[in-house]
């Protein structure tokens, strides 16, 4: 009993085969199936190729939502290069809570050259190729997020040659916290002191002729500052043309979760908009002169998260790869060879063409070769196209008034 009822489960499974195999003998090889073979497994290897390079790939997944954080500092990290003298140059942030936060907090004012050596004139037109291209694509910062704390740092490197010439600027760089409301971090002529309804500048010890708010922004950011991370005002240099002259810098901060493969930070994007122009009481263009950047924070929040291709989904995508193309070139080959089977056919036909309708069909019955009976199969369709067209009106007739039964006798003996 258990021997028939393997036997039954063998036979089942037998007739459940999906995959049913054919002897070698009934298998035909041909030059054109071997082309198309060749022509498909490059396709797949290509393709497969590819596919792998886009399973190694990352992307970047945005997702916005409301920042509900409001309780916490937020830092500012500066790197400012003016063309004036330390003792005549001041620097604070005053926000809308009309909380001020002087420059001793977290500044440093360092006497420097405002032109630059060699190589850090490189470094600034590499800086701004940058800039220019990150305007233009901006799939770019996926690929800045992604080398973040890999690439090179992009703080201005030290000077490579000893000037003898004295300084002539002030480098004003360091971080400073603030509360997360909108603000002013301005530098402009004097030191800040408090005052009860504000703050102020002692400028009226300074001459106006020294004036000069020319600039170069090394670096400014808010948030975390994190290597490798260009942001939109990094390499921004400014040339006052009048010594009363004010720039303007309209900064939208976005508070920016960056969660990589590498790294994991909060940190803040900024979009800014740029505007200058000349102090002149005379021509009701009223104002102070100086470097102007007016924040405000954002109400949403954005989450960058790097996201891959999962395993399975490259499984399932290759084999429809491979699945799809063994298909496609199967269907397109049949196809071919079956167009090619009947035009040859009809011109091998066409040798043999008889002036009556009953010879050519004994004609065709024993005039072919030894070596064209692999084509019987094709070659009888087209002996009986050329029979029904060649034979007389009557026989036609004949042969439409026919039964099913006598009619496939008539082909029998035909063939």
């Amino acid at each position: 009993m258990r021997r028939l009822n393997r036997k039954k489960t063998l036979n089942l499974m037998k007739e459940l085969d999906a995959f049913p195999k054919v002897p070698e003998s009934y298998v035909e090889t041909s030059a054109s199936g071997g082309t198309v073979s060749l022509i498909a497994f490059t396709t797949i290897a290509f393709l497969t190729i590819m596919e792998f390079m886009v399973y190694r790939d990352t992307w970047m997944k945005y997702e916005y939502e409301v920042d509900k954080d409001f309780t916490s500092k937020l830092r500012i990290n500066i790197d400012i290069t003016v063309a004036m003298r330390c003792q005549y140059v001041g620097a604070d942030v005053l926000d809308l809570a009309e909380t001020m936060v002087a420059s001793a907090d977290g500044l440093i004012y360092e006497p420097v050259v405002f032109d630059l050596s060699p190589q850090q004139k490189e470094w600034q037109r590499m800086l701004q190729l940058i800039q220019s291209r990150l305007q233009e694509e901006h799939s770019l910062q996926d690929v800045i997020f992604k080398s973040a704390f890999k690439s090179a740092s992009t703080a201005l490197p030290p000077r490579e040659d000893n000037s003898l010439q004295s300084p002539d600027a002030c480098r004003i760089h360091g971080h400073l916290y603030v509360n997360k409301v909108a603000g002013n971090f301005h530098i402009t002529v004097g030191k800040a002191i408090p005052h009860p309804r504000g703050h102020a500048h002692l400028a009226a010890l300074v001459s106006h002729e020294s004036y000069n708010f020319s600039h170069r922004i090394d670096h400014l950011s808010f948030g975390e500052l994190i290597p490798g991370i260009i942001n939109p005002l990094d390499g921004t240099e400014k040339i006052a043309s009048d010594h009363n002259q004010m720039f303007q810098y309209f900064i939208t901060v976005v508070p920016t979760k960056l969660h990589t493969y590498k790294i994991s930070a909060e940190t803040h994007q900024f979009s800014v908009t740029e505007r200058e122009r000349i102090i002149n009481h005379a021509a009701g263009s009223h104002g102070v002169s100086g470097i102007f950047m007016k924040y405000d924070i954002s109400s949403l929040m954005v989450t960058v998260t790097e996201e891959h291709m999962p395993f399975w989904q490259f499984l399932v995508r290759l084999c429809g790869i491979i699945g799809g193309i063994f298909s496609t070139t199967g269907i397109l080959h049949g196809f071919g060879r079956f167009v090619a089977e009947v035009i040859f056919c009809r011109f091998r036909l066409g040798s043999y063409k008889s002036t009556s309708a009953s010879s050519v069909s004994i004609t065709y019955s024993f005039a072919w070769p030894a070596d064209q009976r692999r084509d019987t199969a094709c070659c009888r369709r087209s002996v009986l196209l050329l029979t029904s067209l060649q034979a007389a009106p009557k026989q036609r007739e004949r042969a439409e008034q026919s039964t099913f039964p006598s009619t496939w006798a008539s082909v029998g003996l035909l063939l």
